[in-house]
């Protein structure tokens, strides 16, 4: 769950933020609780999805969208 946490807050922070921050936070504190053989991993996780969400939240507070524009 750890490893997945992880891949899951790095793949948020380009696409699909709504979704897979939370996802993030929950599979790390879920490994955490369950005492996993890398906490380093579930903690980065649960780092990468709380930077989610703020990402998301400074994109809508930006220009009111819920996505990345390149232009």
């Amino acid at each position: 769950m750890a490893v997945i946490s992880f891949l899951s807050g790095l793949v948020g922070l380009l696409a699909m933020n709504l979704v897979l921050g939370p996802i993030a936070i929950v599979l790390a504190g879920l490994a955490l609780f369950r005492g996993t053989t890398r906490p380093a991993r579930a903690r980065l996780g649960l780092a990468l999805g709380i930077a989610d969400l703020v990402v998301l939240a400074c994109l809508i507070s930006a220009d009111h969208t819920w996505s990345w524009s390149l232009g």
